[in-house]
């Protein structure tokens, strides 16, 4: 008896160990999913609105705590390459662009099909922008400029740094000069601090 039972463990052990390592997960989420088909099922039968049903089932405090999770995911990653930043850019000054619809409007009808130009259309160059778009991107330029000239980090001044220079321009031209050379001539300045250069 105790034979038989062993061999059955083994056996089904074996299935364990031969299911996929997420087996548990995915086996969850199917009966999760039925679940929820029968619900639909039963609602439909009832003439209920199961998005409704569901909301009901949900507590206050649930539905709080997913409003926060969903309030605390940040789409900016910040920093991670220079074409990604770039991308960002453009999608945030795409997004701030009201079109004119009533111009697009006029200029469809003007045009017709010559609007939308294929690979056949000789219509390169003709388009004349109007100088109110002109003008508005000027403003919208000129604000990202100013914007830029406002984003500024203050660096911060160390008053225990040695002075090796005579002026502003000589301290920024000595911090490159050090930044780009300084692991080259570390040993030299020693020496030199030291007075024992040759």
């Amino acid at each position: 008896e105790a034979c038989k039972l062993n061999s059955q463990e083994v056996v089904e052990e074996d299935k364990r160990l031969k299911l996929p390592p997420n087996w548990e997960a995915k086996k969850a989420r199917l009966e999760w999913e039925l679940k929820v088909q029968e619900k639909k099922k039963e609602c439909a039968a009832r003439g209920e609105d199961y998005e409704r049903v569901k909301l009901l089932e949900i507590s206050a405090e649930d539905a709080e705590r997913w409003e926060r999770k969903k309030k605390k995911k940040n789409p900016d990653l910040g920093f991670s390459d220079y074409a990604a930043a770039q991308l960002r850019q453009y999608q945030r000054l795409t997004r701030q662009i009201k079109p004119d619809l009533e111009q697009y409007e006029r200029l469809k009808e003007q045009h017709g099909d010559a609007l939308y130009p294929s690979s056949n259309s000789l219509l390169h160059g003709t388009h004349v922008p109007s100088q109110e778009g002109v003008d508005r991107m000027v403003a919208d330029l000129e604000k990202q400029i100013e914007k830029r000239e406002k984003y500024s980090r203050r660096r911060p001044y160390n008053d225990d740094a040695d002075i090796d220079y005579i002026n502003e321009r000589n301290a920024k031209f000595n911090q490159k000069a050090e930044r780009f050379y300084g692991k080259y001539t570390a040993e030299i300045k020693q020496n030199l601090e030291r007075g024992t250069a040759v």
